[in-house]
């Protein structure tokens, strides 16, 4: 896992298909968002420079589109730490499992090319680590790798979090809630940055307690 997470912070490559999962957690937390309080989910999109959009239907204002906004910026830390836990406790292979039956959901509302082989990509990545990831006898590789994709999303949680701060743009979420309830867009950002923060935290502490376990 810490294998994992070195490629991604010292490789661009590696940090940008990192943020690639990233914005498809990021919109599929839009659109579970949304369908939890009764929003229809229309499709989503992943755009050339990584950002994305999802379509929900339903009430132009009121709670559930205000959870439905705020819910894409905290997802990928919020499941970046349930993945890493899951898998140091034992459970990569039903997380994998989640994770394909939630990607067939998206490849079927993917509303571009690039969407559908973006999912696709990812989806085949699950598989293939699902079925031949603990191949090699003694070696927990498929927990490992599962622990790094967390980690990964963890790291671009943040980067996500960084860029929206810095950014002008007033179609961003955090600008669009202020202008849906009033409250300004900076507290917005901060209840993301505890919510990442808590995240990282506590998968810091685990870590720290299974490495010291080891010794």
């Amino acid at each position: 896992a810490l294998v994992v997470l070195a490629l991604v912070l010292a490789f661009p490559t590696a940090r940008r298909w990192g943020r690639t999962l990233v914005t498809i957690v990021h919109e599929a937390a839009h659109a579970g968002a949304g369908m939890l309080v009764g929003r229809k989910f229309k499709g989503f999109v992943v755009e050339k420079n990584l950002a994305g959009h999802a379509v929900t239907a339903g009430r132009e204002r009121g709670p559930g589109r205000v959870f439905t906004t705020w819910a894409g910026y905290p997802a990928p830390a919020v499941l970046g730490a349930v993945v890493t836990l899951a898998a140091l406790g034992g459970w990569s292979g039903l997380v994998l499992l989640l994770a394909a039956v939630a990607l067939v959901v998206l490849l079927v509302m993917s509303r571009s090319v690039r969407t559908v082989l973006l999912v696709a990509l990812v989806g085949g990545l699950v598989f293939a680590l699902w079925w031949w990831g603990d191949a090699l006898a003694g070696i927990p590789l498929r927990a490992g790798v599962v622990a790094g994709v967390g980690l990964a999303l963890l790291v671009g949680a943040w980067d996500s979090l960084r860029d929206v701060a810095a950014s002008r743009d007033n179609a961003q979420d955090h600008r669009a809630l202020a202008a849906l309830t009033g409250v300004p867009a900076g507290l917005w950002l901060v209840t993301w940055f505890l919510i990442d923060a808590a995240a990282t935290g506590v998968v810091a502490w685990s870590i720290w307690a299974a490495l010291t376990a080891l010794t």
